[in-house]
């Protein structure tokens, strides 16, 4: 077993430091021991990726970018950006608890689609709550990863747009190395990654943000990390244990920081969020930064109204509002299909009746008359 981090030192180290950050001894994490925490991290450097000590080498030998250079470089993007208040809206989803298992790949992935779905739609409202276990018990698992070994973003999302991630609900997440069970219908209701890019410097990865959505961030994980509550995270105290993923939801160049959003429960951090210092523990290049370019939704509406209809002499161009959906194009893969569908939903319409119609990436396919 690993010797744990001394906090009354930690708690010195932190005032010597000039106190960039608060230390809580009361947390769920703090309450485990060293390896219970090591099994909640899960980053492994893929192949050709710098591995974990020569990682330890160059952020010891890394310095802080100081206030003239965050300047400097801060070319087009806002001083600081939150995707929980872009004008009063939050575009994140639930902080998640990953518990005892190296899966944090699977939930800073899975977190960074649901963010990039809901700010492609400029929708906050968006209920989308994807499957942690999907990702990590099905697709990680076909290439041989386990909470044991973790994963890496890069295949997430590749995985994440050749197969898809489906809804919580057809698959919900239990710590813990599971078997691939996915509810049956789940092809019907997931959301697709359409492509993903690696961002190369501090100053792209702010761009990102402030227009496309949130990106991953994996880093080092020192021992004083499990203790942090609040404030700027800088390495103080403690050793390395291992690396972790998270989603990078924000910045803010005053403080000289990023954003972040943990798996480790609303009970760690500010609320399961924390603040991590430009340049620390090599969030910045660590296996990505990488960002989403889309993200494509597939679903059934259910029990919805036809509002309203809307079509004129061009080849199969109609399109519905839906209850609770807004407009979509009827999507048809003939005329005789298209006139058949648009049929069913003016009588719908006409005799208030409900429908259930399956939505590709804001498409009608099918619709049922209730």
């Amino acid at each position: 077993m690993a010797e744990a981090l001394n906090l009354t030192q930690l708690a010195k180290d932190l005032k010597d430091a000039g106190a960039p950050w608060e230390m809580d001894e009361s947390t769920d994490m703090a309450m485990m021991t060293e390896d219970e925490r090591s099994r909640r991290l899960g980053f492994t450097p893929p192949p050709g990726e710098i591995q974990l000590v020569e990682a330890e080498k160059i952020a010891a030998a890394a310095t802080a970018p100081t206030a003239a250079e965050i300047e400097a470089e801060a070319i087009g993007a806002p001083a600081a950006y939150d995707l929980r208040n872009v004008g009063g809206k939050n575009y994140t989803t639930s902080v998640k608890n990953q518990g005892g298992c190296g899966s944090c790949v699977a939930f800073g992935s899975v977190a960074v689609m649901e963010t990039t779905l809901k700010r492609g739609r400029n929708n906050p409202n968006l209920a989308i709550d994807l499957s942690e276990a999907q990702m990590f018990y099905c697709h990680a698992a076909e290439e041989g990863r386990n909470c044991g070994n973790g994963w890496w973003p890069d295949n997430a999302f590749k995985k994440g747009k050749a197969k898809g991630v489906t809804f919580e609900a057809y698959f919900p997440y239990t710590a813990g190395n599971q078997a691939c069970n996915v509810g049956s219908g789940w092809q019907q209701n997931l959301a697709k990654v359409t492509g993903h890019k690696k961002l190369n410097s501090r100053n792209e990865i702010r761009n990102w943000i402030s227009t496309r959505g949130s990106v991953t961030g994996c880093f080092i994980v020192y021992q004083d990390f499990h203790s942090y509550r609040s404030g700027v995270y800088r390495h103080v105290s403690g050793n390395s244990v291992g690396g972790h993923c998270v989603e990078i939801i924000g910045y803010d160049n005053a403080q000289g920081c990023w954003i972040c959003k943990n798996s480790w429960g609303a009970n760690w951090g500010e609320g399961g969020y924390f603040k991590i210092a430009y340049g620390e523990a090599n969030i910045e290049t660590w296996a990505g930064p990488y960002g989403v370019e889309g993200v494509s939704l597939r679903t059934w509406n259910r029990n919805t109204k036809v509002n309203g209809l809307w079509s004129n002499n061009a080849d199969r161009n109609a399109w519905a509002h839906l209850t609770g959906v807004g407009w979509r194009k009827v999507a048809t893969t003939n005329a005789a299909v298209h006139h058949a569908m648009l049929a069913e939903l003016v009588a719908a319409k006409g005799a208030n009746r409900r429908v259930d119609a399956l939505e590709t990436d804001k498409k009608i396919e099918q619709v049922y008359v209730i």
